[in-house]
């Protein structure tokens, strides 16, 4: 396995006479792992009919019939010997064929910076209750507010977190069948850590660490949350531990003067940032400070130098929360799986490393912990004795670690640069009106981007769109391939005055239902890109002159996701974005609620073809079409 499960003895409070009490009442959090399916193996034959059909928008009539001529010679050459190899892969891997794949090419050997490439983020919650008016903001320090609200969310992370350790959290279930919940064993605790060439994920379960990580003025604290018998803070002293962090790190600035930030290179190329951390661990003293802080929870990010007139600002807040906006790469370790950014005005984000879990199984922890909030949840306890105060993790570092951190900070300023990220709103209607087309939401919104696209670039692209494996075994996503050839008749016709607009909502609904319909083939295992790349990554070098499958053009061309998609939902407490996945291409984030649409469009400014503000426009408006389309038609 690529990363390290240890199962440690329990020691939180709560594992004892109570947690045994929840078990009785509930199904233990990892009960119904031993009856979920295993991830199938699709046969060649079936995978490429769905491939063939996926590529058809894409090319012109000759080049289909190459690919076609490409993918037969691939199926009956060598294609069954990759298959088999497959199989045999199949048979030892403990959990799934699929999973070290998966972690390997799509994370852990990617090479360039895993900040904004890998990383998500999100604006998590809306409107703040009474916060405290801009003016009276000093910009540099905390505010009670700030610290306050991040102690609250704090508790309501430990006590999933004890939940998890304790298999009292409760199993996602879909259509009353339950789901994998391993990915929950890797919110807590989990970093990932350079490698050269690749990397690896550190993660114990439990997670029992007794400190979180606080990111302050771009310095690492430990900050223990729970005393020395196991047992977690109240909210008032977790409050009172970031209050004490933050002036341990602003009384040691001010007597010594600010460190260069190790934390800074979690945004380099990897292997500058393995090189640097080899150089680090050669000292003992940071062998073990690295330690503490890859151990530790999960991150708090206390964000106290923002332009605090914008801090009302979404667009400007998710940068902040994505890359520390102008001061990129600064005050977060961007390995942590997870990390919660919190404002001076008491707003609050997220920056989550990708590789060990999705981002809709740590957003559940967010909306658990929101929703708890937002009740008034009670969480007082005792308070704990004996709890030790918070650590800023001081380093000692060698010239070339000290020139290693100034390159990481460059890089990761032109990156965080070139980034650019617009939200966007369809108001006027969303997913209630939707289902009265009789379409599904997700399936409106995809086939509606689509025309988007090919308003705005006058051609039809590859489009990723990510489906959930969880009713597997270990399962993670699978690809809808949402650029369909049904799609594509659509968007042809929306503006043509010529055809006439029943015809045009029957080529829509048609479209979406091809779009519903691959979608639950890809949840159910029949989708096409991860069977495909298990092949590719069977073969061996001597065997690419056979492999006429993936050096045909259609192969690279129909996954170069130009459109990177995610339906992340809950649109309003959880507004997320993340960076295209090609150079001349979009990440598109969009949440389809009850009464209205929410998008974010991101691009690279470098690229010459793209225009995220534009684009973001062109969706809203092609949203609105549709829907006076729909009205038009059927009266609604």
């Amino acid at each position: 396995m690529l990363r390290s499960i240890t199962r440690a003895t329990l020691s939180r409070s709560g594992a004892g006479a109570h947690a045994r009490a929840s078990l009785a009442r509930y199904e233990s959090t990892f009960s119904q792992q031993s009856k979920l399916p295993r991830f199938p193996i699709p046969t060649l034959e079936d995978t490429a009919k769905r491939y063939l059909k996926s590529v058809e928008p894409l090319l012109t009539p000759e080049e289909l019939k190459a690919t076609q001529s490409a993918v037969q010679t691939f199926v009956t050459g060598l294609g069954p010997t990759l298959q088999a190899r497959l199989h045999e892969v199949d048979k030892a891997a403990p959990y799934s064929w699929l999973e070290d794949i998966w972690l390997k090419k799509a994370y852990l050997e990617w090479r360039d910076p895993s900040y904004i490439n890998v990383n998500w983020a999100a604006n998590i919650g809306g409107d703040i209750a009474n916060p405290p008016p801009l003016e009276s903001i000093q910009r540099g320090k905390p505010t009670d507010m700030q610290l306050s609200r991040a102690a609250r969310i704090v508790t309501h992370m430990l006590e999933a977190n004890d939940a998890i350790n304790n298999e009292t959290f409760p199993v996602d279930k879909a259509r009353g069948e339950p789901l994998d919940m391993d990915q929950f064993k890797l919110q807590f605790g989990t970093t990932r850590i350079p490698k050269a060439g690749c990397d690896e994920m550190s993660s114990t379960w439990p997670a029992t660490s007794p400190n979180i990580l606080v990111m302050y003025r771009d310095t690492c604290v430990a900050v223990p949350v729970y005393g020395p018998g196991g047992q977690r803070a109240s909210t008032a002293q977790i409050e009172a531990q970031l209050r004490a962090a933050t002036q341990a790190v602003d009384a040691e600035i001010q007597a010594n003067g600010p460190q260069p930030s190790v934390a800074n290179l979690t945004a380099a190329h990897r292997d500058l940032w393995s090189a640097a951390r080899e150089n680090l661990v050669r000292d003992p003293h940071n062998a073990a400070a690295l330690k503490i802080v890859e151990d530790s929870l999960f991150g708090v990010c206390i964000d106290v130098d923002v332009d605090t007139a914008t801090l009302n600002d979404a667009d400007i807040n998710w940068a902040t929360y994505a890359h520390s906006g102008p001061n990129a790469g600064a005050n977060r370790w961007f390995d942590k799986a997870i990390e919660l950014v919190f404002l001076q005005n008491g707003r609050m984000g997220a920056c989550c490393e990708h590789t060990p879990v999705d981002a809709l199984t740590t957003g559940r922890l967010l909306f658990e912990s929101l929703a708890k909030e937002q009740g008034g949840a009670d969480t007082a306890t005792e308070p704990v004795a004996g709890l030790a105060p918070p650590q800023p993790i001081k380093w000692n570092l060698t010239p070339e670690v000290v020139s290693a951190i100034a390159e990481a900070r460059e890089t990761a300023g032109d990156l965080a640069a070139n980034l650019r990220l617009k939200f966007g709103l369809a108001p006027d209607f969303g997913s209630k009106w939707i289902k009265t087309l009789g379409v599904s939401p997700d399936a409106f919104f995809q086939v509606a981007l689509q025309a988007a696209y090919l308003r705005e670039h006058a051609a039809p692209c590859a489009t990723y769109e990510s489906a959930n494996l969880r009713k597997y075994l270990h399962g993670r996503t699978e690809t809808i391939r949402s650029c369909t050839s049904e799609a594509f008749a659509f968007s042809r016709v929306l503006d043509d005055k010529y055809t006439d607009d029943k015809k045009k909502i029957e080529l829509f609904k048609h479209a979406a239902k091809v779009q519903n319909a691959l979608t639950v083939a890809a949840a159910s295992g029949e989708g096409v890109d991860r069977h495909l790349l298990g092949l590719r990554v069977m073969m061996r070098p001597d065997e690419l002159d056979r492999a006429t499958l993936f050096t045909d053009k259609a192969y690279a061309l129909s996954s170069t996701f130009v459109l990177s998609t995610s339906n992340t939902g809950a649109g309003d407490l959880f507004r997320g974005g993340f960076a295209p996945v090609t150079a001349d291409g979009y990440g598109v984030n969009y949440a389809v609620d009850p009464k209205n649409i929410k998008i974010s469009i991101s691009d690279w400014k470098s690229s010459p073809k793209t225009d995220a503000p534009r684009f973001k426009d062109t969706v809203e408006q092609t949203l609105k079409d549709v829907h006076a389309l729909g009205v038009r038609v059927l009266g609604q």
